[in-house]
């Protein structure tokens, strides 16, 4: 593929390595501390509502948080197409783009309102189960989420056309105070009333304060947003396709990770869920780092992608071989120390059920982790139908396989086809890639040959059995890791690394 460029274009610092290491620490930041608040909030919210409030409460969450799904992609397609504008210096075309963006957002989100409040009192009384003392606070509440759905659509493409700027401080400064008082404005609400509607307006007003929040923000950033409201006809084409391809992947993507528990409770028992569930929400923080990294390189590949593909090449490498990097020696000690690790912690019982399916699911998750970077970069290439079509063809062989493995195998099959599938999926999606780097950059694909190094010793690491040979094992392959570091990084790298030691 030819290497395009826009030389001179004052647009070229949102590709900086320095700006993009920087807006990845923020995200770490932003996406880890409200992981910290919630395991301090949540025990003293659930002895102040009670379980049944509180599991209400967990479904406002869940709503507030996928609310962005009633937007069909459109937030993502904006940062996509505002970033690619930004790369071919057509700055001069993205305020109308934006405000067609969040026009479009606003009618999705108002449509996914009155959706959400026709269902109410069903989903309350026939779906749910609520009890019959709550049904009536929990319907008001279910009201006011439906009513909060275009606050949340909308601040997605406000954050959207700011990540296409790279401002992921800024993005982070509001992140952090609205995650956190998603789990404390609860608690300040309970010394005056315990009632759902009560609390959920709480958590309405941080989103709508939020909201503002973001729109101040863009306006000061991109100070021509302010000439007027303006609709494009022709951009309503290209954000409905390419959001359309991204809801199919925000849908069927979900879908393959969430559908194994139910499907352990419906063939084996709702307690071997436990056994499963413990395990797999431990090593799916580990999708933090990943997320980080992810957020920015979106739209940093589309914007390369329209500048310079060496660059988008670049960018991949190094970004790929950083997460390699940081994640290998951590699921590698969680592979090792896993019956260790769940012993100490929850017991022998749970240590002897759950060892396997830790191990696999963390192979699983590194895996997942590393197809992440190629998925972004087809995504940010303007071709999210690939990814969406991948999903789609991998659905129905991996419920067959599912299905098959926990039957013969019991939680451990089940773990054992999430890696599966998520190995099938990445293998897939390097190879897509191909056609988005220049042959020119062979050593853009250095960080995936070594990949299948990694997953091999990764594998290793389930066979040794007592602390000696596990002392051993972690010794040796730490020590054969660092010498591979060491070889990995360019003589830049090593530089800045020998001045920090």
């Amino acid at each position: 593929m030819k290497v395009k460029q826009q030389p001179g274009n004052r647009n070229a610092h949102l590709t900086s390595g320095r700006l993009l290491a920087r807006n990845a620490l923020w995200n770490l930041v932003g996406n880890g501390s409200p992981i910290l608040v919630a395991v301090f909030c949540i025990p003293v919210l659930i002895r102040g509502l009670g379980t049944d409030r509180f599991g209400v409460l967990t479904l406002t969450w869940a709503v507030i948080g996928y609310g962005s799904l009633f937007d069909l992609g459109l937030g993502r397609a904006l940062t996509q197409l505002v970033a690619r504008k930004l790369g071919a210096a057509e700055d001069h075309g993205v305020p109308t783009l934006v405000w067609t963006s969040l026009l479009l957002m606003l009618l999705l989100g108002l449509i996914g309102a009155a959706v959400v409040v026709l269902l109410a009192p069903w989903l309350v009384e026939r779906v749910l189960h609520v009890p019959a003392g709550l049904q009536r606070e929990t319907i008001r509440s279910f009201y006011l989420i439906g009513l909060s759905i275009p606050v949340v659509t909308s601040t997605a493409g406000l954050r959207g056309f700011l990540e296409a700027h790279q401002r992921f401080g800024w993005i982070n400064a509001l992140r952090v105070p609205t995650s956190v008082l998603t789990f404390v404005a609860p608690l300040l609400v309970l010394p005056f009333s315990k009632n759902l509607f009560s609390v959920v307006a709480a958590l309405a007003v941080v989103r709508l304060i939020a909201c503002a929040a973001h729109l101040l923000l863009c306006l000061r950033f991109a100070p021509e947003l302010r000439q007027g409201i303006a609709w494009e006809s022709g951009a309503v084409g290209a954000l409905l396709r390419f959001g359309g391809w991204m809801t199919v992947s925000n849908v069927v993507g979900p879908l393959m990770v969430t559908v194994d528990r139910f499907l352990i409770a419906a063939v084996l028992s709702v307690g071997a869920v436990a056994y499963y569930a413990t395990p797999y929400e431990v090593v799916t923080k580990f999708w933090i780092v990943p997320g980080a990294i992810i957020g920015v390189m979106f739209p940093a590949f589309s914007t390369s992608f329209v500048q310079d593909h060496a660059r988008m090449a670049y960018l991949f490498r190094r970004s790929a071989k950083y997460l390699l990097l940081v994640l290998f020696p951590i699921v590698l000690l969680v592979v090792v120390l896993a019956q260790d690790g769940l012993r100490a912690w929850l017991g022998a019982e749970f240590a002897q059920r759950s060892t396997h399916v830790l191990q696999w699911l963390a192979i699983g998750v590194f895996i997942n982790s590393l197809a992440m970077m190629p998925a972004a970069l087809l995504q940010g290439a303007g071709r999210p139908d690939l990814t969406a079509k991948l999903h789609l063809i991998e659905l129905p062989g991996y419920l067959l396989a599912l299905w098959w493995l926990t039957k013969a195998y019991g939680i451990d099959g089940t773990a054992a086809a999430w890696t599966i599938r998520a190995a099938v999926d990445a293998l897939v999606l390097f190879h897509l890639t191909k056609q988005f780097l220049p042959v020119a950059l062979p050593s853009s694909l250095r960080p995936v040959l070594l990949m299948p190094v990694a997953l091999m010793t990764l594998v290793l690491a389930t066979l040794p059995q007592g602390h000696v040979f596990k002392g051993i094992f972690l010794l040796v392959t730490m020590i054969g890791f660092l010498l591979t570091v060491w070889l990995l990084l360019s003589p830049e790298e090593r530089h800045l690394a020998q001045q920090c030691l």
